[in-house]
């Protein structure tokens, strides 16, 4: 019998080519740029990357930082990659070995950038329309000589609300992105929807639609049907199996105690792998068994290592089994949502961690 100690994380990169394809039919007339910042969300920027360059035909990318854009040059050929968190002294040397294209969100980066230009390159403008985060403000544009404005090649911004299609943000971030556009930069391309706004409708799509928690399956338009597949499946292996008796407790701070007799199972990962300690006596895993799928309470506390589940109904269960974390019937919008924040933090707290088998499928 084969016995594992290390939680697996499975990426279907199939899945992702199938979500990208999705989404540029959504946006026909859009260019389809995928966002691979944070290490592609954490399941591999590099690969993901590549998987689209290659088998998608995607040929522009969006990074946070400079470092990521340097990271992925070699496997996107000569893609244009935006840089989202633009350039400073800790980015130069990546920009100019890789060829990145900055967003330039403050007056003060663009006088950076005039002193540091990188041959070939004209960055992209990041404008505030009322999300209060990143982007020059209409005071700051007012500023910009003609000369200025034509060292850009592209007018961005971002949604507030882009995940709830009748907010009342959305209208009120086009009209003013709209109005910055035509006023400062009539004949630049433009980019103002990432996931949730390309399912927004043609409006907000425009040039460049970024694409990135909707590539990984995450649902970013809760309002209907998921129309993404899911591409991420995290399992952990049994380490042991025991009984509770009446009255005994369960995990750090003793938070729970059991009513009646159990059967429990001690499973291979915790807070340390990503898994939110939040999850505590209300989480869930699933243990499949040919077509049965049977589930499974998480019970006490997460720990770092392990969590403890309730499997008192779970038929033929052995030492070595593997609990289903994330997969298709228990997706990371699930588990985001018992944990009590969203997939994105879920996603990106587990693909960075080590400690994980990584299986490309």
């Amino acid at each position: 019998m084969s016995v594992l100690t290390r939680p697996i994380l499975e990426i279907n990169l199939a899945n992702i080519i199938k979500n990208y394809k999705t989404l540029q039919k959504i946006a026909p007339k859009s260019i389809a740029a995928a966002v691979v910042k944070d290490d592609a969300y954490g399941v591999g920027a590099q690969k993901v990357a590549e998987c689209l360059y290659k088998k998608a035909g995607c040929r522009c990318f969006f990074v946070a930082h400079g470092i990521e854009g340097e990271q992925i040059r070699p496997f996107v050929g000569n893609s244009t990659i935006f840089v989202l968190q633009g350039i400073g002294e800790d980015s130069l040397s990546s920009f100019n070995k890789a060829k990145l294209t900055p967003v330039i969100a403050s007056p003060e980066q663009f006088e950076y950038w005039k002193k540091h230009k990188i041959e070939g390159i004209k960055p992209a403008i990041q404008v505030e329309t009322g999300l209060n985060r990143l982007g020059f403000r209409e005071s700051n544009l007012k500023k910009l000589s003609d000369d200025d404005k034509k060292e850009f090649s592209m007018i961005m911004s971002h949604l507030a609300c882009g995940d709830e299609k009748d907010h009342f943000m959305n209208e009120h971030q086009l009209l003013q992105f709209d109005k910055l556009k035509k006023a400062y930069f009539p004949k630049l391309k433009a980019s103002l929807s990432a996931s949730d706004g390309t399912f927004l409708g043609e409006k907000y799509q425009k040039d460049i639609v970024r694409l990135g928690a909707a590539l990984y399956g995450i649902n970013t338009a809760p309002y209907r049907e998921n129309q993404m597949i899911p591409c991420i499946k995290v399992m952990a292996p049994v380490l042991e199996i025991a009984n509770l008796e009446k009255g005994d407790f369960v995990g750090y701070s003793a938070t729970y105690r059991a009513a009646t007799k159990r059967k429990i199972a001690i499973v291979s990962i915790g807070y340390g792998d990503g898994i939110a300690r939040s999850l505590s006596n209300v989480g869930k895993v699933f243990f499949e068994k040919k077509s049965l799928v049977q589930e499974a309470g998480i019970i006490g506390r997460v720990s770092m290592d392990n969590i403890i589940c309730d499997v008192t109904n779970v038929k033929n269960l052995r030492i070595g089994d593997m609990a289903t974390i994330i997969g298709d019937f228990y997706t990371l919008d699930d588990i985001g949502r018992d944990a009590g924040t969203i997939g994105y933090e879920m996603l990106s707290r587990i693909g960075k961690n080590p400690r994980f088998i990584r299986i490309y499928r």
